[in-house]
């Protein structure tokens, strides 16, 4: 028999704990669920991702709204998954900033994103009747946009580092504290997600970027935050390993003339001992070795839709 779909068995609430991680600096974190954050500047804030529906965001900022009153200007989002993207409109923020590669693949799949992670995690899509629509950004970039906080309280330097979780990932560093929001291409604590992923690029130059920032407080995209630089530095190599180690042991079994659900069952085992309690390592696997499998035939991340969700997760897991 299948195991429950993705993540629709995990209905437990989860305990939301504001952080605070720097000066004007915070992190909401919620025991595996996604990471979001904040930073201030002289007169305004600037926050990193949005949650899933725009209730599950209001509720942040008003945890958020203990520690300041200042209008959000900027709402930067990591990339375009709907949990990071659709609660954008409580922020009521000027700016909504993301890549321009995001943009793209809001236009070519975000709808069909949306239907999927709303299934895959349906506690996550708490208030959803109140998502409008898809959240498009008003301001993109390439490679590299500065945020200038005001005062003598510095940037927040916007940065593509290269293909990771998905094409478009970008990270938000704050140099004058060393504090980096990198969203889904680092997790510490949690099983990585790669279904969308390009993992070649994300293990080796990707991540070697994200080291080369040299932070020494780290909120990555699922589980804790890594406090001083030799935390920080784990956390990338924790990702680098879990993803390495699915990469390699899919690419062993297709090469061996093994089968995808052979691989899923030779990556899952690889895996457990060291990441199987961990946050969606039931749910990542699967979707993971999927597209680890279609990466190695040379294939671009196809769109997840509900039917594809569902004839990959019943074949690899039945």
């Amino acid at each position: 028999m299948s195991k429950p779909f993705a993540s629709s068995g995990d209905t437990a609430a989860k305990t939301e704990t504001l952080e605070v991680i720097g000066d004007g600096i915070w992190a909401l974190t919620a025991e595996g669920d996604p990471n979001v954050g904040a930073i201030e500047g002289e007169d305004f804030i600037v926050a990193f991702d949005a949650l899933a529906t725009p209730p599950m965001a209001r509720r942040w900022l008003e945890k958020l709204r203990t520690q300041t009153e200042k209008p959000v200007k900027y709402l930067v989002l990591s990339h375009y998954h709907a949990v990071r993207a659709l609660g954008a409109a409580a922020f009521e923020a000027e700016e909504i900033v993301a890549s321009a590669e995001t943009e793209r693949l809001v236009g070519e799949r975000g709808k069909e994103d949306w239907d999927v992670e709303f299934g895959r995690m349906p506690r996550l899509a708490e208030g959803s009747e109140e998502v409008a629509g898809l959240t498009w950004p008003t301001k993109t970039f390439e490679q590299h946009y500065s945020i200038d906080l005001g005062g003598k309280r510095g940037t927040v330097e916007l940065s593509w580092l290269g293909n990771g979780h998905t094409s478009g990932d970008i990270v938000a560093y704050v140099p004058a504290q060393k504090v980096l929001f990198a969203g889904d291409l680092v997790e510490n604590g949690s099983a990585v997600y790669t279904g969308d992923a390009y993992h070649r690029d994300w293990i080796t130059t990707t991540l070697d970027n994200v080291a080369a920032l040299d932070a020494e407080v780290l909120v990555g995209g699922r589980g804790r935050i890594a406090q001083t630089r030799e935390e920080c530095a784990r956390a990338i190599e924790l990702t680098r390993d879990f993803i390495g180690r699915l990469f390699t042991t899919v690419e062993k079994v297709k090469n061996s003339g093994g089968s995808i659900k052979d691989a899923y069952q030779a990556a899952r085992s690889e895996l457990l001992a060291e990441y199987g309690k961990m946050p969606v390592f039931e749910h990542a696997m699967v979707f993971d070795v999927q597209r680890a499998w279609d990466e190695l035939n040379g294939e671009p991340p196809a769109i997840w839709t509900v039917d594809r969700d569902h004839e990959v997760w019943n074949r690899l897991t039945s």
